[in-house]
């Protein structure tokens, strides 16, 4: 595990602080669909992550904004590596029983038949956090491919709780790094 935020890591590896301004023009990898409408709130729409069309009106509580987390990936097939890099969570929201400020980390899984998990450190509870972690694992590219990585969001404090989770599958994983920006969802029943 490695902190990112004194220095980075070497070759092609570096974490740019610039991605997280977000008035610069949106990077290439960020996929986020807002509603952008000059008509009353009643009839206007937001695009979830189908595609499809939704009132905001008619949002439930599980359909609201839980967050999104933004990582990144890469696999270094020489020494059969996968590298994954918690960078941060954004526009972050918690259930009120957790309080104002809860410890909140990100556990990870690879949902291989030996699962692997592995946790960022917690930070204290707000609306955007910085985590700036990377984790290795020496595991056959061919293993991963057919997996998920999962994240879970949790709060440490005042007791353990996931209080949302967000995947990706694995089948393009390469050498060359990529970002993902995910959604954050309630958590799976």
């Amino acid at each position: 595990v490695s902190d990112l935020r004194p220095s980075a890591l070497p070759g092609s590896f570096d974490v740019s602080r610039s991605m997280f301004d977000l008035r610069s023009p949106p990077h290439r990898f960020m996929k986020r669909y807002d509603s952008v409408s000059s008509v009353p709130s009643s009839t206007s729409s937001r695009k979830d992550s189908q595609g499809s069309n939704r009132s905001l009106d008619t949002l439930s509580g599980d359909e609201r904004d839980f967050g999104r987390l933004n990582v990144k990936l890469c696999y270094v097939s020489s020494v059969e590596q996968i590298w994954i890099t918690v960078l941060h969570c954004k526009d972050l929201s918690w259930p009120s029983s957790c309080g104002a400020n809860p410890r909140i980390c990100v556990k990870g899984i690879l949902t291989l038949p030996k699962p692997v998990h592995f946790r960022s450190s917690a930070k204290e509870g707000c609306s955007d956090i910085e985590f700036m972690e990377t984790f290795v694992f020496a595991i056959k590219l061919q293993s991963l491919q057919a997996v998920r990585l999962v994240f879970k969001i949790q709060t440490q404090t005042p007791r353990k709780k996931t209080i949302g989770e967000c995947f990706l599958t694995l089948r393009e994983l390469s050498s060359e790094e990529s970002s993902h920006w995910l959604d954050i969802s309630p958590p799976s029943k």
